[in-house]
């Protein structure tokens, strides 16, 4: 019997992949349980003590042996089962950590089963799980379709390990990129950042250790071989591939390609805005097809990014002049020629405090605050009465420039 033990712990071992000390304690909490069957009682110490090399079997009762005959056909089926009980939690603490071990990249799998809208994936030695929502709009796979994807969670369960998978996360492109580009895979390049929206486009930003070594030509391949297979993989999705930069300017430009940049300003390096100034005709490829391109251009640099066309920075230089010049709605009244720091400071607390303000109010009124005479009413009017002019002015020509009028054409000459 001792033999046949060891003999068997050798195959489960070699079978299973579990270790020998493992499979030990399992036979000896199994031997325990029987133990006390014999004894009919619970409370009694009871030790199971294996010889690793005859595989004799000790079983201590209070320091005194039982003999092994003792043990009848309810205890022997007890160990049995225990023994089978904790050899089956082995193999799935086997399976749990080597696919843990696997967390963060990718499998290959069959598809064998639907189930409430997740896809079954045999991974061989257990199963994984491919919920809906993980999956790319492009993706479409029938019962038998060998499939790839990354392990998104492991997890353990009662019932063994769950294994959740994803075709849709950004890391899944990461994943398939070191698949397919030996520089990604030894490190020498480092893929920094990827945004992605699934089935439609993704942008990954790459960046060599070695001066040398093309960060994007080697992503990109000869012909484009490298880049299309992690394009078919994902079903034709569209990839930009940009060199990263520690410059932020430079790194922000980069990332807006296919569109051309003609200025890149950082408005606010703590929280991490920036104005992008571009031409009018590159304004819609920058900003992309329901804005898809600067959003995945700002997920993948991290920075807020405002795009503005140079005809729009135009348009506002030339109204900030004409507001300097003529006055605005918004200048103070500190700004009137002739209004001390007195008299502005009692205009505001009535109530007064830009031209805006003093639009529509009436001579009598202003006559109430203290400080304020004729003199100083036909000044601050002359002011109001200018800036009005000038935003009359400049929306009738911003009407113009928006609707060009039209022109009756010409009449034929008669012959």
């Amino acid at each position: 019997m001792s033999t046949e033990l060891i003999s068997v712990l050798e195959n489960i071992e070699r079978e299973k992949g579990i270790s020998r000390q493992v499979l030990i304690e399992s036979v000896e909490a199994a031997l325990v349980s029987a133990a006390r069957k014999v004894v009919h009682d619970k409370d009694k110490d009871i030790q199971v003590k294996i010889d690793l090399e005859t595989g004799r079997i000790k079983i201590l009762s209070e320091g005194k042996e039982i003999v092994s005959n003792e043990f009848g056909r309810i205890a022997a089926q007890t160990a049995k089962q225990v023994i089978f009980q904790k050899i089956r939690e082995a193999e799935r603490d086997v399976i749990f950590n080597e696919f843990n071990k696997k967390s963060n990249s990718i499998v290959s799998g069959t598809v064998y089963r639907f189930e409430k809208g997740a896809l079954l994936v045999d991974l061989g030695k257990t199963e994984g799980m491919l919920p809906k929502r993980e999956l790319s709009p492009r993706d479409s796979y029938r019962q038998g379709d060998t499939i790839h994807a990354y392990i998104l969670e492991v997890n353990k369960t009662a019932k063994g390990p769950q294994i959740l998978l994803s075709r849709n996360h950004p890391n899944f492109v990461k994943c398939l990129f070191e698949l397919e580009v030996p520089e990604v895979a030894e490190g020498m390049v480092e893929i920094k950042s990827v945004s992605r929206e699934a089935g439609d486009r993704t942008k990954i930003a790459v960046w060599s250790k070695n001066e040398k070594v093309d960060c994007v030509g080697a992503c990109v391949g000869i012909r484009g071989s490298r880049v299309k297979g992690v394009v078919k993989e994902l079903q034709g999705e569209k990839i930009d591939i940009v060199r990263w930069s520690e410059n932020t300017e430079e790194f922000i430009q980069a990332a807006l390609s296919p569109a051309e940049i003609s200025s890149v300003k950082v408005l606010d390096g703590e929280e991490r805005k920036a104005e992008v100034i571009v031409g009018d005709d590159q304004l819609s490829l920058a900003i992309g097809k329901n804005g898809q391109n600067v959003r995945l251009a700002s997920k993948l640099t991290g920075w807020s990014i405002d795009i503005r066309s140079k005809k729009e920075i135009v348009k506002e230089k030339l109204e900030s002049q004409m507001a300097e010049e003529t006055g605005g709605d918004d200048q103070g009244v500190g700004s009137i020629e002739g209004v001390g720091p007195k008299t502005a400071q009692a205009l505001s607390e009535a109530g007064y405090k830009t031209l805006g303000d003093l639009k529509n109010a009436k001579e009598e009124e202003l006559l109430k605050i203290k400080g304020v005479g004729k003199k100083t009413i036909e000044k601050i009017m002359g002011k109001v009465r200018g800036a009005a002019a000038a935003g009359d002015a400049g929306e009738a020509g911003e009407t113009a420039a928006a609707e060009p009028p039209e022109t009756a054409a010409p009449e034929a000459e008669e012959k």
